[in-house]
């Protein structure tokens, strides 16, 4: 059996530039894919917090340090500098591979620095 799992988010990343007319995908800080292990050109799913879109695009390497999260192409109607998002990869598994995995987590702050990492969600409690 095969499972579908999270392999990597950045949560709460702030998107710094819409470039409309910039060849579609999703400007992310070289720094930024290297911790969560994003690679370039891989889907990614991008969550919008701050208007509820869900959208797939594609990752691509901008400037290392630059903090930069660019929405680019018929992207960019659906996320506006400033929206907080969470950007997602998935990743399929073998069952017996589960045993051994763990996501990439990384939580970043409003400048898109990174606040902390992590490799487990906590349990939601009521």
């Amino acid at each position: 059996m095969q499972c579908i799992m999270l392999k990597a988010k950045l949560h709460r990343a702030c998107v710094t530039h819409a470039e409309l007319d910039y060849e579609g995908s999703c400007a992310i800080d070289g720094d930024l894919l290297d911790l969560a292990g994003i690679r370039e050109y891989e889907q990614i799913q991008i969550y919008n917090v701050a208007n509820g879109e869900r959208f797939t695009t594609y990752a691509i390497r901008a400037e290392s340090g630059s903090r930069m999260i660019s929405v680019n192409g018929a992207a960019a109607h659906k996320a506006q500098p400033g929206d907080r998002v969470i950007i997602c990869t998935y990743a399929q598994f073998e069952a017996e591979e589960l045993n051994s995995f763990k996501p990439r987590l990384v939580y970043c702050n409003a400048d898109n620095s990174v606040s902390h990492s992590a490799n487990a969600i906590p349990v939601q409690v009521a």
